[in-house]
């Protein structure tokens, strides 16, 4: 998979993915919340509980549960691939969290979101979002 289809199409998935990042880093639950579909999943396998979350409602419960057990953070966020077809599109991205913990400690965690997003009401969203971690440190 490339970048596939319609550059505005493309160019609003790129500015969903990094509004993503963006509310991770300000902690906006609302902001955050509202990027996904009313029926989408998100899937974390390596959290228990978070493996198979359904629902936009669900998976923003579930986001600021672990958002409340974490110190601040900043999140990047990098498309790798988009393919748009309509309404629907598939894509990848890979995102990089830093994170300082109170006692001076830090983490990096990177990983890759396997995405299929759709477009409601002219705005693209998060249909699914399948993380796999690739590397923390």
């Amino acid at each position: 998979m490339a970048f596939e289809g319609p550059f505005e199409d493309r160019l609003a998935i790129h500015e969903l993915v990094a509004a993503y990042a963006d509310a991770v880093t300000l902690n906006d639950a609302q902001a955050w919340g509202a990027l996904w579909a009313e029926d989408s999943v998100w899937e974390l396998a390596a959290i228990p509980g978070m493996e198979h979350v359904v629902g936009r409602d669900a998976i923003v419960k579930a986001w600021s549960a672990a958002m409340d057990s974490l110190p601040p953070m900043v999140a990047t966020s990098t498309l790798g691939a988009v393919a748009v077809t309509g309404d629907t599109a598939t894509g990848r991205a890979y995102p990089r969290e830093f994170i300082i913990w109170p006692d001076g400690r830090t983490r990096t965690d990177t990983g890759r979101y396997d995405d299929t997003y759709v477009k409601w009401d002219g705005r693209w969203l998060f249909k699914s979002r399948t993380y796999t971690s690739l590397h923390s440190a």
